[in-house]
Protein backbone atom coordinates (compact mmCIF):
# COMPACT_ATOMS: atom_id res chain seq x y z
CA UNK A 1 0.00 0.00 0.00
CA UNK A 2 1.39 3.67 -0.83
CA UNK A 3 1.14 6.44 0.75
CA UNK A 4 0.25 10.23 -0.61
CA UNK A 5 0.37 13.47 0.86
CA UNK A 6 -2.49 15.23 -0.64
CA UNK A 7 -3.24 19.05 -0.36
CA UNK A 8 -6.36 21.31 -0.76
CA UNK A 9 -5.79 24.61 -1.10
CA UNK A 10 -8.41 26.89 0.31
CA UNK A 11 -8.58 30.75 0.61
CA UNK A 12 -8.13 30.95 4.61
CA UNK A 13 -6.99 27.90 5.07
CA UNK A 14 -4.86 24.55 3.52
CA UNK A 15 -5.82 21.04 4.71
CA UNK A 16 -3.60 18.66 4.37
CA UNK A 17 -4.19 14.57 4.77
CA UNK A 18 -1.83 11.42 4.25
CA UNK A 19 -4.16 9.03 1.80
CA UNK A 20 -3.71 5.50 1.09
CA UNK A 21 -3.80 4.56 -2.78
CA UNK A 22 -7.33 2.98 -1.29
CA UNK A 23 -8.19 5.82 -0.10
CA UNK A 24 -7.76 5.89 3.60
CA UNK A 25 -6.60 8.62 5.64
CA UNK A 26 -3.81 7.85 8.02
CA UNK A 27 -3.87 11.41 9.18
CA UNK A 28 -4.92 15.21 8.41
CA UNK A 29 -3.58 18.53 9.38
CA UNK A 30 -4.04 22.21 8.16
CA UNK A 31 -2.76 25.85 8.65
CA UNK A 32 -3.16 29.26 7.69
CA UNK A 33 -2.90 30.30 3.62
CA UNK A 34 -0.71 32.98 2.86
CA UNK A 35 -2.18 34.84 0.11
CA UNK A 36 0.27 37.23 -1.24
CA UNK A 37 3.90 36.30 -0.29
CA UNK A 38 4.36 32.91 -2.41
CA UNK A 39 7.51 32.71 -0.45
CA UNK A 40 5.80 32.12 2.55
CA UNK A 41 3.60 29.93 1.13
CA UNK A 42 6.13 27.75 -0.31
CA UNK A 43 7.97 27.36 2.97
CA UNK A 44 4.28 25.91 4.94
CA UNK A 45 3.89 23.87 2.18
CA UNK A 46 7.52 21.87 1.69
CA UNK A 47 7.85 21.57 5.46
CA UNK A 48 4.66 19.28 5.82
CA UNK A 49 5.91 17.32 2.20
CA UNK A 50 9.33 16.84 4.04
CA UNK A 51 7.79 16.07 7.20
CA UNK A 52 5.41 13.58 5.48
CA UNK A 53 8.90 12.20 3.33
CA UNK A 54 10.00 11.91 6.49
CA UNK A 55 7.65 10.07 8.65
CA UNK A 56 5.24 7.97 6.11
CA UNK A 57 7.89 7.56 3.06
CA UNK A 58 5.42 9.20 0.58
CA UNK A 59 5.25 8.03 -3.24
CA UNK A 60 3.48 11.84 -4.76
CA UNK A 61 2.06 14.57 -3.71
CA UNK A 62 -1.45 15.47 -4.59
CA UNK A 63 -2.90 19.13 -4.90
CA UNK A 64 -6.65 20.42 -5.20
CA UNK A 65 -6.57 24.73 -5.84
CA UNK A 66 -8.86 27.42 -7.00
CA UNK A 67 -8.74 29.02 -10.44
CA UNK A 68 -7.94 27.64 -13.70
CA UNK A 69 -5.75 24.65 -13.21
CA UNK A 70 -3.74 23.84 -15.95
CA UNK A 71 -2.82 20.18 -15.04
CA UNK A 72 -0.01 19.50 -17.76
CA UNK A 73 1.68 22.25 -16.72
CA UNK A 74 1.24 22.86 -13.06
CA UNK A 75 0.29 26.55 -13.60
CA UNK A 76 -2.72 28.37 -12.40
CA UNK A 77 -4.43 30.49 -14.15
CA UNK A 78 -7.34 32.78 -13.48
CA UNK A 79 -7.89 34.46 -10.03
CA UNK A 80 -8.71 33.36 -6.88
CA UNK A 81 -8.36 34.11 -3.02
CA UNK A 82 -4.80 33.76 -2.88
CA UNK A 83 -3.00 35.78 -5.73
CA UNK A 84 0.33 34.27 -5.05
CA UNK A 85 -0.50 31.07 -6.21
CA UNK A 86 -1.35 32.33 -9.57
CA UNK A 87 1.78 32.11 -11.66
CA UNK A 88 4.52 29.73 -9.86
CA UNK A 89 4.83 26.28 -11.55
CA UNK A 90 3.59 23.71 -8.48
CA UNK A 91 4.80 20.83 -10.55
CA UNK A 92 8.48 22.10 -10.44
CA UNK A 93 8.74 23.77 -7.03
CA UNK A 94 6.42 21.08 -4.49
CA UNK A 95 7.52 17.95 -7.16
CA UNK A 96 10.54 17.69 -9.38
CA UNK A 97 12.46 20.01 -6.64
CA UNK A 98 11.65 18.07 -3.85
CA UNK A 99 12.29 14.81 -5.96
CA UNK A 100 8.93 13.91 -6.40
CA UNK A 101 5.72 13.30 -8.75
CA UNK A 102 3.14 15.86 -8.28
CA UNK A 103 -0.33 16.18 -9.89
CA UNK A 104 -2.72 19.24 -9.41
CA UNK A 105 -6.35 19.69 -10.45
CA UNK A 106 -9.18 22.53 -10.08
CA UNK A 107 -10.74 22.23 -6.12
CA UNK A 108 -13.97 21.91 -7.78
CA UNK A 109 -13.26 18.96 -10.62
CA UNK A 110 -11.36 17.40 -7.70
CA UNK A 111 -14.64 17.40 -5.64
CA UNK A 112 -16.03 15.64 -8.13
CA UNK A 113 -13.20 13.28 -8.61
CA UNK A 114 -13.66 12.57 -4.73
CA UNK A 115 -17.52 11.51 -5.27
CA UNK A 116 -17.19 9.52 -8.32
CA UNK A 117 -14.07 7.73 -6.61
CA UNK A 118 -15.46 6.88 -3.32
CA UNK A 119 -18.36 8.85 -2.83
CA UNK A 120 -22.06 9.23 -3.66
CA UNK A 121 -20.95 8.57 -7.95
CA UNK A 122 -18.52 5.69 -7.03
CA UNK A 123 -21.26 3.68 -9.34
CA UNK A 124 -21.78 6.17 -12.09
CA UNK A 125 -19.51 6.61 -14.97
CA UNK A 126 -21.02 9.69 -16.47
CA UNK A 127 -21.51 12.62 -13.81
CA UNK A 128 -22.26 16.38 -12.94
CA UNK A 129 -21.27 18.19 -10.42
CA UNK A 130 -22.68 21.31 -8.91
CA UNK A 131 -21.43 23.39 -6.08
CA UNK A 132 -23.58 25.75 -4.47
CA UNK A 133 -21.83 28.35 -2.84
CA UNK A 134 -21.17 32.47 -3.13
CA UNK A 135 -21.44 31.24 -6.81
CA UNK A 136 -22.01 28.41 -9.10
CA UNK A 137 -19.57 26.02 -9.83
CA UNK A 138 -19.04 22.27 -10.79
CA UNK A 139 -17.20 20.12 -12.96
CA UNK A 140 -18.20 17.64 -16.12
CA UNK A 141 -17.40 13.51 -15.46
CA UNK A 142 -17.67 11.36 -18.56
CA UNK A 143 -16.17 7.96 -17.92
CA UNK A 144 -15.19 8.71 -14.41
CA UNK A 145 -12.55 11.78 -15.72
CA UNK A 146 -12.89 14.65 -15.72
CA UNK A 147 -13.92 16.78 -18.99
CA UNK A 148 -11.84 20.23 -18.84
CA UNK A 149 -13.19 21.59 -22.14
CA UNK A 150 -11.20 23.47 -24.79
CA UNK A 151 -11.09 26.62 -22.51
CA UNK A 152 -10.74 24.91 -18.88
CA UNK A 153 -14.35 25.93 -18.66
CA UNK A 154 -15.78 22.58 -18.68
CA UNK A 155 -18.33 22.79 -15.35
CA UNK A 156 -18.67 26.69 -15.09
CA UNK A 157 -22.25 26.30 -14.76
CA UNK A 158 -22.59 29.64 -12.62
CA UNK A 159 -22.21 31.48 -16.44
CA UNK A 160 -25.38 29.45 -17.79
CA UNK A 161 -28.35 32.39 -18.52
CA UNK A 162 -31.57 31.78 -16.18
CA UNK A 163 -32.96 35.17 -16.71
CA UNK A 164 -33.03 38.50 -18.42
CA UNK A 165 -34.31 41.85 -17.49
CA UNK A 166 -35.96 44.15 -20.16
CA UNK A 167 -35.58 48.06 -19.61
CA UNK A 168 -36.68 50.00 -21.77
CA UNK A 169 -34.41 49.31 -25.31
CA UNK A 170 -32.02 47.60 -22.94
CA UNK A 171 -31.88 44.06 -21.74
CA UNK A 172 -29.57 42.24 -19.21
CA UNK A 173 -29.38 38.84 -18.20
CA UNK A 174 -29.23 37.15 -14.86
CA UNK A 175 -26.82 33.67 -14.81
CA UNK A 176 -27.20 30.65 -12.60
CA UNK A 177 -24.62 32.56 -9.77
CA UNK A 178 -26.79 35.70 -9.61
CA UNK A 179 -30.04 33.86 -9.41
CA UNK A 180 -29.34 30.57 -7.86
CA UNK A 181 -26.35 31.12 -5.69
CA UNK A 182 -26.18 31.45 -1.76
CA UNK A 183 -24.92 35.18 -2.55
CA UNK A 184 -27.55 35.82 -4.90
CA UNK A 185 -30.21 34.46 -1.90
CA UNK A 186 -28.48 37.30 0.39
CA UNK A 187 -28.91 39.70 -1.91
CA UNK A 188 -32.55 38.72 -2.83
CA UNK A 189 -33.05 39.17 1.24
CA UNK A 190 -31.14 42.21 1.49
CA UNK A 191 -32.83 43.69 -1.13
CA UNK A 192 -36.40 43.39 -0.15
CA UNK A 193 -35.62 44.30 3.64
CA UNK A 194 -33.89 46.98 2.10
CA UNK A 195 -31.16 46.20 4.29
CA UNK A 196 -26.93 45.84 3.81
CA UNK A 197 -26.28 42.57 2.54
CA UNK A 198 -23.27 42.26 5.50
CA UNK A 199 -26.08 42.59 7.97
CA UNK A 200 -27.65 38.68 6.62
CA UNK A 201 -25.96 35.37 6.13
CA UNK A 202 -27.48 32.07 5.44
CA UNK A 203 -28.10 31.03 8.52
CA UNK A 204 -29.83 33.70 9.40
CA UNK A 205 -32.20 33.84 6.61
CA UNK A 206 -33.59 30.31 7.12
CA UNK A 207 -33.71 30.94 10.65
CA UNK A 208 -35.78 34.15 9.75
CA UNK A 209 -38.15 31.71 7.44
CA UNK A 210 -38.51 28.75 9.88
CA UNK A 211 -40.07 31.53 12.24
CA UNK A 212 -42.65 33.14 9.25
CA UNK A 213 -40.59 35.47 8.16
CA UNK A 214 -42.33 36.29 4.42
CA UNK A 215 -39.25 37.72 2.73
CA UNK A 216 -37.23 35.22 3.60
CA UNK A 217 -39.68 32.62 2.73
CA UNK A 218 -40.26 34.20 -0.51
CA UNK A 219 -36.38 34.70 -1.61
CA UNK A 220 -35.55 30.67 -0.07
CA UNK A 221 -38.65 29.82 -2.53
CA UNK A 222 -37.31 31.70 -5.44
CA UNK A 223 -33.71 30.08 -4.62
CA UNK A 224 -35.02 26.76 -4.96
CA UNK A 225 -36.94 27.06 -7.96
CA UNK A 226 -33.70 29.07 -9.69
CA UNK A 227 -31.66 25.95 -8.73
CA UNK A 228 -33.66 23.51 -10.00
CA UNK A 229 -34.17 25.43 -13.50
CA UNK A 230 -30.67 24.94 -13.76
CA UNK A 231 -30.31 21.24 -13.01
CA UNK A 232 -33.16 21.28 -15.36
CA UNK A 233 -30.96 22.49 -18.17
CA UNK A 234 -27.78 20.65 -17.79
CA UNK A 235 -29.49 17.75 -17.70
CA UNK A 236 -30.51 17.98 -21.15
CA UNK A 237 -26.87 19.21 -22.18
CA UNK A 238 -25.02 16.06 -21.33
CA UNK A 239 -27.72 13.73 -19.74
CA UNK A 240 -25.74 12.08 -17.21
CA UNK A 241 -26.98 9.60 -14.69
CA UNK A 242 -26.94 12.01 -11.95
CA UNK A 243 -26.47 15.50 -10.97
CA UNK A 244 -24.29 15.55 -7.31
CA UNK A 245 -24.99 18.75 -5.32
CA UNK A 246 -22.23 20.00 -3.08
CA UNK A 247 -21.23 23.22 -1.33
CA UNK A 248 -21.93 23.94 2.46
CA UNK A 249 -25.59 24.53 1.82
CA UNK A 250 -26.18 21.10 0.66
CA UNK A 251 -26.23 20.40 4.36
CA UNK A 252 -29.24 21.46 5.11
CA UNK A 253 -31.56 17.84 5.44
CA UNK A 254 -34.24 18.96 3.42
CA UNK A 255 -31.92 20.80 0.53
CA UNK A 256 -32.45 17.86 -1.82
CA UNK A 257 -36.05 17.41 -1.14
CA UNK A 258 -36.85 21.02 -1.90
CA UNK A 259 -35.21 21.34 -4.88
CA UNK A 260 -36.54 17.78 -5.80
CA UNK A 261 -39.84 19.61 -5.44
CA UNK A 262 -39.53 22.29 -7.98
CA UNK A 263 -38.05 20.17 -10.30
CA UNK A 264 -41.95 18.11 -10.03
CA UNK A 265 -43.20 21.63 -10.71
CA UNK A 266 -41.07 21.72 -13.89
CA UNK A 267 -41.26 18.65 -15.42
CA UNK A 268 -45.49 18.85 -15.13
CA UNK A 269 -45.13 21.83 -17.03
CA UNK A 270 -42.45 21.50 -19.83
CA UNK A 271 -43.85 18.99 -21.65
CA UNK A 272 -41.18 18.07 -23.94
CA UNK A 273 -38.61 17.21 -21.40
CA UNK A 274 -39.16 13.42 -20.54
CA UNK A 275 -36.06 12.69 -18.63
CA UNK A 276 -35.96 13.71 -14.80
CA UNK A 277 -32.39 14.91 -13.36
CA UNK A 278 -31.70 11.99 -10.94
CA UNK A 279 -29.87 14.37 -7.73
CA UNK A 280 -28.10 13.79 -4.70
CA UNK A 281 -25.82 15.63 -2.32
CA UNK A 282 -21.97 14.89 -2.35
CA UNK A 283 -20.98 12.28 0.24
CA UNK A 284 -18.00 13.33 1.63
CA UNK A 285 -17.81 17.31 1.80
CA UNK A 286 -15.04 18.85 3.32
CA UNK A 287 -13.21 15.36 2.44
CA UNK A 288 -13.74 15.35 -1.28
CA UNK A 289 -11.35 17.86 -2.92
CA UNK A 290 -8.35 15.73 -1.09
CA UNK A 291 -9.94 12.10 -2.42
CA UNK A 292 -10.20 14.09 -5.77
CA UNK A 293 -7.03 15.12 -5.81
CA UNK A 294 -5.71 11.83 -5.46
CA UNK A 295 -7.59 10.26 -7.28
CA UNK A 296 -6.30 12.53 -10.31
CA UNK A 297 -2.97 11.93 -9.46
CA UNK A 298 -3.59 7.98 -9.54
CA UNK A 299 -5.32 8.33 -12.93
CA UNK A 300 -2.58 10.46 -14.44
CA UNK A 301 -0.09 8.19 -13.60
CA UNK A 302 -2.13 5.03 -14.81
CA UNK A 303 -1.71 3.83 -10.80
Amino acid sequence: MKNYIVFDIGGSSVKYAIITDEGEFVSKGSYKSEKDDFELFKVSMIDVINKAKEEHNIDGVAVSAPGGVDSESGLIGGASALPCIHGPNFKKVFGEDLGLTLEIENDANCAALGEVWKGAAKDNNDVLFVVCGTGIGGAVIKDKKIHKGNNLHGGEFGYCILDRVHEGDKVSFKTWSKTGAVGALLENVAKLKNISIDEIDGKKVFELADNGDLDCIHAIDEFYLNNAMGIFNIQYMYDPEKIILGGAISSRPDFIDKINEKIDIIMKNVQEGKVRPIIEKCKFENDANLLGALFNYLQRNKI
